[in-house]
């Protein structure tokens, strides 16, 4: 029902510039080398080979993106077309109207972060045969190199870094990724789609494909929420969120630290770069709940760090031990309360 190659096109556009660029540097061997820095620092293994690095423009990770959500878009849009069978002569015209709005908004909201993100670990989390993939988008790296006025060696290591340790979380717990689908597929159970009657007969009413997006790419769920149920729900897939944003925010640190020059520098740069938005900007980003994305980075960073502090990276990686080990919502604020409940029970 949803004209994706529409989204694609929108998303194209939204994009802005699509130039290839030479990033100056091979950052192949240099994601193989921080792969070691992850291993020896985490004690995580992948199960499964570590997939090649690949380079993209903003136009093709846009697309990469909107492919994906075709299986997690796949059941509402069912639930909509069944509701508009009662329609009549008017379902065609609905139908068409509700594929090119929500192409429309998910183009949008795709062309848009394409022109911020940096990297991305891509897997699909509904199962199916596709390989993951580690991207990066080199333009985005080469102008957020140039407008940080940091090192382009260490900062793309760096980033190479937090990518590379999605890897090892994903491929490397057993029950994650069935884990974080699971959330997904019960919260898709939970969206309603209505018909909405008025004096054209009936119109759809959509779930917010923006927040559809949050969901499924930064773990936002705040605009679908109706019911305390999903309002449970929310709070639990933040949390995942959050400690695998968290955790790799602190990996990269911990290895920037012992590997890379200037680390203290790219800390700092990157903080700017996150807070350092115009007001449209930050109204845009909070319309699009990409807003979520950066306080699941500031609060599961906070709660990996306290842990590490406490109780070593053995400790932080607890939370890799079972679904029922993560952090609940308020234990992210208290991780000396987690600790506690999540410590190993001594031999009598």
């Amino acid at each position: 029902m949803v004209d994706w190659s529409l989204a694609r096109q929108i998303a194209r556009m939204a994009a802005g510039s699509d130039e290839r660029v030479d990033l100056g540097i091979d950052l192949r061997p240099v994601c193989d080398e921080m792969a070691g820095h992850v291993r020896e620092y985490t004690r995580l293994e992948p199960a499964t080979p570590v997939p090649d690095l690949e380079l993209l423009v903003r136009s093709e990770w846009a697309a990469m993106n909107i492919d994906s959500l075709g299986p997690l878009l796949d059941p509402v849009v069912e639930r909509l077309d069944g509701r508009l069978d009662f329609a009549g002569r008017l379902a065609g015209a609905l139908r068409a109207g509700a594929s090119a709005t929500l192409a429309a908004e998910v183009g949008l909201v795709m062309g848009y972060a394409s022109t911020r993100v940096l990297g991305q670990y891509e897997l699909s989390l509904l199962g199916g045969d596709t390989p993951p993939r580690l991207v990066l988008v080199a333009p985005n790296l080469d102008r957020a190199a140039r407008d940080l006025d940091v090192d382009r060696g260490s900062f793309f290591a760096w980033i190479c870094a937090h990518e590379m340790t999605h890897v090892f979380q994903f491929q490397g717990v057993p029950w994650l990724r069935e884990h974080v689908a699971g959330l997904i597929r019960e919260y898709l159970e939970t969206v309603e789609v209505r018909i909405e009657r008025g004096a054209a007969g009936g119109a759809p009413s959509l779930p917010n494909p923006s927040r559809l997006v949050e969901l499924f790419r930064e773990g936002g769920l705040a605009a679908l929420v109706q019911t305390g149920p999903q309002r449970e729900l929310m709070r639990r897939v933040q949390s995942v969120m959050a400690v695998i944003e968290g955790y790799s925010e602190h990996v990269m640190d911990a290895i920037g630290e012992r590997h890379l020059p200037a680390h203290e520098h790219l800390r700092t740069a990157m903080d700017r770069r996150r807070s350092s938005r115009s007001a449209p900007e930050r109204v845009l980003e909070r319309l699009l709940g990409f807003d979520v994305k950066l306080r699941q980075y500031e609060v599961g960073k906070r709660f990996s760090d306290a842990v590490v502090e406490r109780a070593g990276i053995e400790g932080l990686n607890r939370v890799w031990g079972a679904p029922e080990a993560l952090p609940a919502p308020d234990e992210l604020e208290r991780p000396e309360a987690w600790l506690e409940r999540t410590a190993p029970v001594k031999a009598a």
